[in-house]
C-alpha cells in the first residue's frame, strides 16, 4: 500500500466527520438523537432561489464548463450587494471571484501565498480549516488566543514582531465561529494597520455576516479606508440563503490576492455550476427579505436555548450573531468529558470546544439549527438528566 503523504499524515480527521459518524452509529443502535453539533441550517432554501435553478438548469449553455472566476453577472451581483449593504465599491472584474463554497477558497488561498516554513496567524479557538489548510500548504500556525475577557478578539499587539514580520496571512472571522463574538470597525481598523505594518494579507471569513439579531448589523472589514490594500473577505451563500449543499460563495477585496486565487483555481477546479450561480444571484437580489425571515426564526431558538441553559445554572448572554451558543462546561468536567456525558445521559450531541483549538478547553458549542419543538425537548432532557449544574 502506498503510504500517505507527510502533509496528509499531519492533519487530524475533520471534526464534523467524526460527529456525523457518532450520530450514525447511535441512530443505527436505535437512539433518539437530538443534534446541536453541526452548523448546517435546517431551514429550506427559499423557493425563489429554487425556482431560478429550475429556470436555468435546462439551458444547455449552463451545461458547459463555467469560468473558474465566475460568471460576470454573478460577480456583478456580489459587487452590487457590497455597494448596497456596506457602501463598498468593488470591481467585478478584478476584485470579485466566485468560489465553490467559501471553505474551498479559505483552503486554497494558503497555496497561493504560503511556502514551507511560513507562518500564518490563526485564531484559537477557530474554524479548523484555517489551521489544517495552513499545514497542508507547508506553513506553520501561530495561534492567537481568543479569550472571553477580551471579547474573544485576538490581542494583535501581543504577537511578537519577529513572528508578525515573518507571517503571511492573518486569519479573522467575525461574527465568530465558534464563540458567536462580534467585532466592530475599530477592531478592523486596528487589524488593517497591523497588517500594513507587518506586510500581511488579512483573510476575513465573513460567512455569518448576515446572521445577526436584536438590531445588530455586522460590518465588513472592507469598510475600513485602505483595507483593500491588504485584505480580502470570504463570503458564503450557505448561511444567509440556506444553501449549504449548493456550494457557492465568493472572495472579494485586494485585487492581487483575488487574481492569484482565481489563477490557482483555474488549475485545480472548473468553477461553480452556472445554474447555481444564477440561483445565488436571485438570493442576493432578495437578500434583505430572506435574511430577515431566517434571523427571526434563529433568534427565537436562541432565546429558548440560552434561556433554558440559564434555568439549569448557566449565566449566558444571548449572542448577537451566528447560530451558535458558546458556553462553559460545568465544574468537574473538561470539554470532551462533558460532551460525552451529555450524549450518554441525554442522547444530545454538542461539540467540545477543543475541537476548535486548545483555547476551546472548558467550553462547548451548541447550534440553533433545530426547530423550536426539538429545542425545547433538548432543554427538557438536559433538565431531567443534568439537574442544576455548578461552575
Amino acid at each position: 500500500m502506498i503510504p500517505e503523504s507527510k502533509r496528509v499524515q499531519q492533519i487530524p480527521p475533520y471534526l464534523f466527520a467524526d460527529i456525523e459518524k457518532q450520530i450514525e452509529r447511535a441512530k443505527a443502535a436505535g437512539a433518539d438523537i437530538i443534534s446541536l453539533g453541526i452548523g448546517d441550517p435546517d431551514l429550506p432554501t427559499p423557493e425563489l432561489i429554487i425556482d431560478e435553478l429550475k429556470a436555468t438548469v435546462e439551458d444547455a449553455e449552463n451545461h458547459r464548463y463555467p469560468s473558474s472566476q465566475g460568471m460576470a453577472s454573478y460577480r456583478q451581483e456580489v459587487a452590487a450587494y457590497y455597494r448596497r449593504r456596506f457602501g463598498v465599491e468593488l470591481s467585478p472584474d478584478q476584485e470579485v471571484c466566485s468560489l465553490i463554497g467559501s471553505k474551498e477558497g479559505i483552503a486554497n488561498i494558503n497555496f497561493c501565498f504560503v511556502d514551507p516554513g511560513d507562518i500564518n496567524l490563526v485564531p484559537d479557538p477557530g474554524y479548523p480549516v484555517y489551521s489544517t489548510a495552513t499545514m497542508l500548504a507547508g506553513g506553520e500556525c501561530y495561534f492567537m488566543p481568543l479569550k472571553e475577557e477580551n471579547g474573544f478578539l485576538p490581542d494583535l499587539q501581543a504577537i511578537p514582531d519577529a513572528v508578525a514580520d515573518k507571517a503571511k496571512i492573518l486569519w479573522l472571522n467575525y461574527p465568530n465561529n465558534p464563540t458567536g463574538a462580534v467585532a466592530d470597525l475599530a477592531f478592523f481598523e486596528e487589524a488593517v494597520a497591523f497588517a500594513k505594518k507587518h506586510d500581511l494579507l488579512i483573510c476575513h471569513d465573513s460567512a455569518y455576516v448576515e446572521m445577526t439579531y436584536d438590531g445588530y448589523v455586522a460590518p465588513s472589514i472592507l469598510q475600513v479606508p485602505g483595507a483593500k490594500d491588504c485584505a480580502v473577505e470570504f463570503g458564503s451563500c450557505s448561511k444567509p440563503f440556506n444553501m449549504t449543499g449548493w456550494r457557492i460563495g465568493y472572495i472579494v477585496g485586494n485585487a492581487k490576492a483575488v487574481g492569484v486565487l482565481a489563477r490557482y483555481k483555474s488549475n485545480v477546479d472548473s468553477g461553480a455550476f452556472q445554474a447555481v450561480q444564477y440561483a445565488a444571484i436571485a438570493g442576493f437580489r432578495r437578500a434583505e427579505e430572506i435574511v430577515a425571515k431566517s434571523a427571526a426564526i434563529y433568534a427565537a431558538r436562541r432565546d429558548i436555548l440560552v434561556g433554558g441553559l440559564n434555568e439549569i445554572g448557566w449565566n449566558l448572554k444571548a449572542p448577537k450573531a451566528t447560530f451558535y451558543v458558546w458556553a462553559p462546561v460545568p465544574k468537574g468536567f473538561d470539554a470532551k468529558s462533558f460532551a460525552a456525558h451529555v450524549f450518554d445521559k441525554t442522547q444530545i450531541v454538542i461539540t467540545p470546544g477543543t475541537g476548535y483549538g486548545q483555547m476551546g478547553e472548558g467550553y462547548f458549542r451548541a447550534t440553533l439549527t433545530l426547530e423550536e419543538n426539538l429545542m425545547r425537548q433538548a432543554i427538557q432532557r438536559l433538565k431531567d438528566h443534568l439537574g442544576q449544574v455548578r461552575f
